[in-house]
């Protein structure tokens, strides 16, 4: 389905809308995204795909209030995004945690800043760490963790508040594969309970397609909506169905836009045994 096909939805909970960001440079200036809408509907998760420097993570941070849009406006559960908006959880592809504190206090920084019930927060990290497979890891030091479980802490952190939001950064891109593939059915598993809408930023067409029910590619600078996908696979949805013709499907089609757009392009094999 291209992006001319999508239909502006009025109970979005979160909204974009012609939303443009430009910087200056040295050089004149840069559009990172131009004119780009999209909406979320409440519990959605929506992957966005796209070519590096195409403005995702440009996109995410408007969206979080984080950085100023040039033109467009972004709602969110109807209230205008003009300021950094604090009902959210991002979790980025660093697990950014403070090291001199211990995991559970990495958790309960929350409470302090949101000046929210301690006893309240602590007992729902615990359960946070326990459903991610760190409990007994709670007083140890993020030096002493894998980066799988600082990673595990860090979407911890970002759910321990309940947000309605949860926006990521490439959460697991620098993850070795298995990992990445626990952490994907974690994931899952967690949103299935919770049914937070997500904004989930990739460069993985099949984990797109794994984690979604919608997948969102943005065309090469500046950055647009150029397409999006319905993932009408039923949940929860295990790694084996990466192996099954629907799943392929999906990730034929989503590829084949980067194709068109040489982004993903193959070498005949004598053509690459020439070159080496």
């Amino acid at each position: 389905m291209t992006a001319d096909d999508s239909a502006v939805s009025h109970d979005a909970f979160v909204s974009i809308e012609r939303v443009s960001k430009t910087y200056p440079t040295r050089h004149g200036d840069v559009s990172a995204v131009s004119d780009l809408s999209l909406d979320l509907r409440r519990s959605d998760f929506v992957s966005v795909l796209g070519p590096s420097g195409c403005g995702k993570t440009t996109l995410m941070l408007i969206v979080a209030g984080l950085m100023k849009r040039s033109a467009g406006s972004v709602r969110i559960d109807g209230q205008p995004v003009d300021r950094p908006y604090t009902h959210v959880g991002i979790v980025f592809q660093d697990a950014v945690l403070l090291e001199w504190r211990s995991v559970i206090d990495n958790l309960m920084l929350q409470a302090e800043i949101r000046k929210l019930d301690r006893a309240a927060i602590r007992a729902r990290s615990l359960d946070l760490l326990a459903g991610v497979g760190l409990k007994g890891f709670e007083h140890r030091h993020p030096w002493q963790l894998s980066g799988g479980m600082r990673q595990r802490v860090s979407i911890c952190r970002a759910l321990v508040h309940d947000p309605p939001l949860l926006l990521m950064d490439e959460p697991f891109g620098a993850l070795d594969a298995l990992t990445r593939d626990q952490l994907n059915l974690e994931l899952q598993e967690m949103w299935l309970e919770r049914r937070n809408t997500v904004m989930f930023i990739t460069h993985s067409i099949p984990e797109a397609v794994f984690l979604s029910d919608r997948v969102v590619v943005m065309s090469p600078r500046p950055g647009r909506v150029a397409a999006e996908f319905e993932i009408d696979l039923p949940r929860p949805r295990r790694l084996s169905m990466r192996e099954t013709p629907g799943f392929g499907a999906h990730v034929r089609r989503i590829r084949s836009l980067f194709e068109d757009w040489g982004v993903l392009h193959e070498h005949p094999l004598g053509t690459a045994m020439a070159s080496t």
